[in-house]
C-alpha cells in the first residue's frame, strides 16, 4: 500500500505560525482592563462632542425652534442611514411630546411618499456630509413645494446646509470610531440636538404630564397619569360594609364574601365611620375577644383613611404606600361608601 506524501511550503509554515502568534497577541490583549479602557475612550469622545453642542444653542436654534412651534401641519424628518434611525427616533419624541412628527425615508420620498408632504408642512433633515445623494435628490421637489427646510448638518457650507431655510451645525471634532468610519459621536450629537428641539418646544407649548399621558395610554406611565381609582374599584354589592353595632363574626362573613381583606364600618346614615381589617382581626383575637358578643365598633379602626373616585389610582397607591395599608374605602361628599379597593386590584391594573 503506497502512502501518499503531502508537501507543505516552508513559506505557509510560516505564515501559518505568524498568524497564529498574532491572534494569540490580540486575544491576550483583550483582557478586562482594556475592555473597560475602550468603552471609556468611546464615551469620553462622545461627551466631549455633546459638550461642544452648546455653541450651537444660538440665533439658528432658536429659529428652528419658531419654525417648528408655529407648524399648523406636521414635522417630517428625514434622513438616510444611520441618520435615518436618528431621524425615526427624533420623529417619535417629537410626537410624543406635542409636536405632530412623522419620518419619511428619502429613498421612499422620491417613489410617492413625497406625497404626504403638505405646504403646511416643516422638513427635518438629518444628513453628516450635507451631500446625502437620495437626499438632495429630492431636494428640488421640496423647494417646489414651497416647504419650510431646517437641515442638521456637520458641514455648514454643504448642499444641504445653503439650501436650507434654516440651518443647525452638529459638527464633531472627531467619531468614537477608531478608524473614523462608523458614525458615533455624529449621530449622538444629532439625536441630543434633536431631543433639545423637542424639549423646547415641550416647554414652549406648556405640554404637561397629562398631554403626554393621552400619547402613551398603553404604557405602564400613562396608566399611571390615567387611570382613576373610578376605573378600578369595586361598586354597589361587592362593596364590603357593616353596620357598626354588627358583632365582630358578622363583619367577617362579610370579609370572607367580598374578599378584599376588609370591610367599611357605617352608621345608620350609611356613613364611613371606620375600617375593620385583616390586621385589625389578628389584633382581636391576640386579646382573646368573643366573636360572636363582641361589637365591630369597638375594634374597628376609626378614624380611617378614605379616598374619593376621582383622584388618579397612582395617588390611591401612595396613600396606601404612606399609611402601610393594604386597602381603601371610597366616598361620596356624603360620606357614604360608592366603592373600594386593595392592592391587588391597583397590581392588577399595572399601577405597582
Amino acid at each position: 500500500m503506497i502512502n501518499d506524501v503531502i508537501e507543505v511550503h516552508p513559506t505557509f509554515i510560516k505564515v501559518s505560525i505568524d498568524s497564529a502568534l498574532f491572534l494569540s497577541r490580540q486575544i491576550m490583549m483583550l483582557n478586562d482592563q482594556k475592555l473597560r479602557e475602550l468603552g471609556l475612550a468611546v464615551i469620553q469622545v462622545e461627551a466631549e462632542a455633546i459638550n461642544a453642542l452648546a455653541e450651537q444653542i444660538n440665533d439658528n436654534f432658536v429659529g428652528a425652534c419658531k419654525l417648528l412651534f408655529n407648524c399648523s401641519g406636521r414635522v417630517i424628518v428625514i434622513g438616510m442611514g444611520k441618520s435615518g434611525h436618528i431621524a425615526g427616533k427624533i420623529a417619535a419624541t417629537l410626537a410624543s411630546t406635542g409636536t405632530p412628527a412623522f419620518f419619511v425615508h428619502p429613498g421612499e420620498a422620491s417613489h410617492g411618499d413625497l406625497g404626504m408632504i403638505t405646504q403646511q408642512d416643516v422638513i427635518l433633515v438629518l444628513s453628516n456630509s450635507g451631500e446625502t445623494e437620495e437626499i438632495l435628490k429630492i431636494l428640488p421637489l421640496i423647494k417646489r413645494l414651497g416647504v419650510s427646510l431646517i437641515a442638521m448638518t456637520g458641514n455648514p457650507l454643504s448642499t444641504l446646509a445653503l439650501e436650507a431655510t434654516i440651518h443647525i451645525n452638529v459638527s464633531v471634532q472627531q467619531e468614537a470610531c477608531p478608524l473614523g468610519l462608523a458614525p458615533t459621536s455624529s449621530t449622538t450629537a444629532a439625536l441630543v440636538m434633536g431631543d433639545a428641539l423637542a424639549i423646547s418646544l415641550l416647554e414652549a407649548k406648556g405640554f404637561t404630564r397629562d398631554d403626554f399621558a393621552l400619547s402613551h395610554p398603553g404604557g405602564s406611565l400613562g396608566r399611571r397619569l390615567l387611570l382613576r381609582v373610578s376605573d378600578i374599584m369595586h361598586t354597589g354589592i361587592d362593596i364590603p360594609s357593616v353596620l357598626e353595632t354588627a358583632y365582630i363574626s358578622h363583619a367577617l362573613l362579610e370579609m370572607t364574601e367580598k374578599k378584599l381583606g376588609m370591610t367599611a364600618i357605617v352608621n345608620t346614615d350609611s356613613q364611613v365611620i371606620g375600617i375593620f381589617t385583616d390586621g385589625d382581626l389578628r389584633r382581636t383575637l391576640a386579646k382573646n375577644s368573643d366573636l360572636h358578643h363582641t361589637m365591630i365598633n369597638t375594634v374597628m379602626t376609626s378614624p380611617c383613611a378614605l379616598i374619593t373616585a376621582d383622584i388618579l389610582a397612582a395617588e390611591a397607591m401612595q396613600i396606601m404606600e404612606q399609611k402601610k395599608i393594604n386597602a381603601l374605602i371610597v366616598v361620596d361628599e356624603h360620606q357614604q361608601a360608592v366603592g373600594a379597593l386593595n392592592m391587588h386590584d391597583l397590581i392588577r391594573a399595572g399601577i405597582v
